[in-house]
């Protein structure tokens, strides 16, 4: 196959590439030119040096590497969105984003005029193709159960997995490691990146705070009491323990973000315990309902993901169909942390992603 690698400057992209051209593939390395940080938002931002990494690297396995310049299509599609989602006062995630309107959206445009069959990404995830007789291809989550990024995947349409390759999405980090090294890839040890997906070493108050004013209220506990001033509602995010600026009580306990309240400008904080009001929930509605291939327009019991990182909760899931689309109640067999408005829920069966959705509403009981 003709396969482009999109290359990050990261060893997991590396790797990735170093065993399609191990399998035989006719492969080229490309860069995605997102961000150059034009607005000096503080933080490390280092596209130069990706790219130089992701040059060597493509030097390194004698193919060919073009820098894409999609930083356009970047600010239209992916900063936007995350602007004006913390700007209504939920919690988008940008990373889901990027991967279905950039990586397998705007760059595979482009590489399906270039003539190529399918894109490469470093994700830990697994590609199956379809059985035979028809069927989309499949989705499973990476072997390392620490490293695994379907999650961020949940969003991509049947046509974008069609011609999406995970290369290594059936080894541990620690092996991918090694594979570097014994390549000698001039990325073998480089650290991961930590950052926006494609901006960098950046933190999300920074960056929200170069597009966004502050916006200062209170902070105030369930009962109303006032116990302090936030800088903004969009710099907060449900179930938040760290930056809030509110000591901690008598007892030590240290307060969580339970609730916005963006009528009154108000941030709502609890003391966290096993029942804290308003944190813990079992029930949500679901929109924007996005399918890898299976079909999930009908009811049924599967996993659902509430974010990265966080374990795939059993769950009924029930999807309606209203004025505005499809839409889903997900209930889940026990109460859930911190579900929040505007995340993505990736949706499984047992390690196969069947898709994602996004948090309308939650309800509490």
């Amino acid at each position: 196959m003709k396969i482009l690698a999109a290359l990050s400057g990261g060893v997991d992209s590396s790797v990735a590439a170093a065993l399609l051209v191990r399998e035989g593939h006719d492969v080229s390395g490309a860069y995605m030119k997102n961000w150059i940080n034009e607005e000096n938002i503080i933080g490390h931002c280092p596209w130069q040096e990706d790219i130089e990494d992701a040059r060597a690297v493509a030097d390194q396995l004698g193919i060919e590497f073009r820098v894409v310049n999609l930083m356009r299509e970047y600010r239209e599609k992916v900063v936007k969105y995350l602007l004006a989602g913390y700007q209504e006062g939920i919690t988008p995630n940008p990373d889901v984003m990027c991967n279905r309107e950039m990586k397998f959206g705007v760059l595979w445009e482009w590489a399906k005029d270039q003539g190529y069959d399918a894109i490469a990404t470093g994700h830990y995830a697994r590609w199956e193709a379809p059985a035979e007789g028809g069927g989309h291809p499949i989705v499973r989550r990476g072997v390392d159960g620490n490293k695994d990024q379907t999650y961020f995947l949940a969003m991509m349409r049947p046509e974008q997995v069609e011609i999406a390759r995970f290369p290594i999405g059936h080894l541990p980090k620690a092996e991918v490691r090694v594979e570097a090294s014994r390549l000698g890839l001039k990325t073998a040890e480089k650290k991961d990146s930590q950052g926006i997906c494609f901006i960098g070493e950046v933190k999300m108050e920074d960056f929200l705070r170069t597009f966004v004013a502050d916006n200062p209220g209170n902070i105030v506990n369930l009962e109303g009491k006032v116990l302090g001033e936030h800088r903004g509602l969009h710099l907060y995010t449900l179930g938040q323990r760290k930056g809030l600026r509110v000591p901690s009580n008598l007892y030590k306990q240290a307060y969580v973000v339970v609730a916005k309240r963006p009528a009154a400008n108000e941030l709502v904080v609890a003391i966290e315990h096993a029942d804290t009001p308003l944190l813990w929930a079992r029930k949500a509605i679901l929109t924007q309902i996005s399918t890898t291939g299976p079909d999930i327009l009908v009811p049924r019991r599967l996993d659902a993901q509430p974010r990265y990182r966080c374990p795939a909760g059993a769950a009924t899931y029930t999807p309606f169909q209203r004025e505005d689309g499809w839409a889903a109640e997900l209930v889940y067999d026990e109460p859930q942390r911190a579900l929040t408005p505007g995340q993505i829920c990736g949706l499984y069966d047992g390690d196969q992603l069947l898709g994602g959705a996004v948090f309308e509403s939650i309800g509490y009981e």
